[in-house]
């Protein structure tokens, strides 16, 4: 255990769910490296005395805390903050999941799990540089090749901008389409992350996968012209059925690639 004690935020009166609260505050620490790489976390009893919360509370958290690879368990030893991970840059051309399949010939389409209106979380709101709470469209898709679920991926947009968004039906068009037609609205430029994930009870449920196997795991954030964030996805495809091609490109000095970006985006 560390010098460093836990100060606790949690906000009983808010609409957050107190798990994402107590993921919060873990996560906090562990950025701000008051908790580092191979720190142990305080026992599920001694985090449930400090959020003042159910071990089922903490519990959850601590699952999704583990599942995106923040820590790690130690069968007879405890919980310990994971090293972080290794981030590679990569170049790659930026198109929706409909315009990738169709260009290959396949026949996408998309089973709509939740599309609503809902608050956004701290991480949501990170990535796409609003006010945690703000109003944000949720739209989780089950997508389809030739009738395979291969990719389950949650969306978050801005609700003020592009409210009608709400009632659009993205089960057999693209998002990325729609935007662009309907609203003019495209998308300059955007960051993937890249990583390997087991998959868990749900996950497999709708993948049709066994739990555990592997997964990719795509987040992304999609940006403006203007370098305003629009989307942010984060995707799991079936390890199974998944390959992703990615073009590079040489350049002579590391900022050139940044240099050729930022000219794409003012063209």
């Amino acid at each position: 255990m560390s010098e460093y004690s836990l100060e606790t935020k949690i906000d009983r009166e808010s609409y957050i769910p107190l798990y994402i609260q107590v993921i919060d505050a873990l996560n906090d620490y562990v950025e701000s490296n008051k908790f580092p790489p191979g720190h142990q976390l305080p026992g599920e009893a001694e985090l449930c005395r400090t959020f003042d919360v159910s071990r089922t509370v903490i519990r959850q958290a601590l699952q999704e805390l583990e599942y995106k690879g923040l820590i790690y368990r130690s069968k007879g030893r405890g919980t310990f903050v994971a090293e972080p991970k290794i981030h590679e840059s990569l170049f790659q051309e930026l198109t929706g999941f409909y315009q990738d399949m169709e260009a290959k010939g396949h026949r996408p389409k998309s089973t709509v799990l939740k599309q609503e209106k809902v608050p956004a979380t701290k991480m949501v709101a990170a990535y796409l540089e609003i006010e945690e709470g703000a109003d944000v469209i949720q739209i989780d898709r089950l997508r389809f090749i030739e009738d395979e679920p291969i990719v389950l991926v949650t969306t978050y947009l801005p609700f003020e901008l592009v409210p009608e968004l709400i009632d659009i039906d993205l089960a057999e068009q693209s998002l990325y389409a729609y935007l662009e037609n309907e609203h003019g609205i495209q998308i300059a430029r955007g960051k993937r992350f890249l990583e390997a994930v087991p998959a868990n009870q749900l996950e497999a449920e709708l993948l049709k996968v066994d739990i555990g196997s592997p997964l990719i795991l795509l987040d992304s954030i999609s940006y403006l012209a203007d370098g305003t964030p629009l989307e942010y996805y984060h995707a799991l495809h079936r390890g199974d059925r998944s390959r992703f091609e990615v073009d590079l490109i040489r350049v002579s000095q590391p900022g050139d690639l940044a240099q050729k970006l930022m000219d794409v985006s003012s063209s």
